[in-house]
């Protein structure tokens, strides 16, 4: 059996196709993960239906969340909330050294940041001067 180059091409779709539903379902799994991270007390959410509420209690056990909307409470399964609008500060941070704006430079390692940062302001105060002449 001869395979035409229409035929190859078809297969070559088709495995594309399956790769990113592949790809699309690991991220989607993995943003799901997250925001159940991150559902804890006091967290502000979503849920599927549309009501938003306050998360007062998360049962791990039995999937379960408590949430207060208005003057009411309710329970719900945690697979009901849509989104978590509002997340509880300070809730599963990673800690750094470095301020936002102090970023090492890409290939930089952290521990030469310091030591290039040095380097850097003499060499841009070199710059300027060079320029202005």
């Amino acid at each position: 059996m001869q395979l035409d180059p229409m035929t190859i091409v078809m297969f070559g779709l088709i495995a594309v196709l399956i790769i990113f539903m592949i790809r699309n379902g690991r991220k989607r799994q993995q943003a799901a993960a997250e925001m159940q991270s991150k559902l804890q007390p006091g967290a502000e959410v979503m849920l599927q239906s549309g009501i938003y509420g306050t998360v007062e209690e998360v049962d791990e056990a039995e999937n379960r969340v408590t949430l207060r909307s208005g003057t009411s409470t309710f329970v719900v399964h945690r697979n009901a909330v849509a989104q978590i609008v509002t997340a509880v500060e300070g809730a599963d941070e990673p800690e750094s050294d470095l301020a936002p704006d102090d970023d090492p430079e890409f290939g930089e390692r952290i521990a030469d940041a310091d030591a290039a940062e040095s380097t850097s302001i003499e060499a841009d105060g070199d710059d300027d001067t060079a320029s202005k002449a």
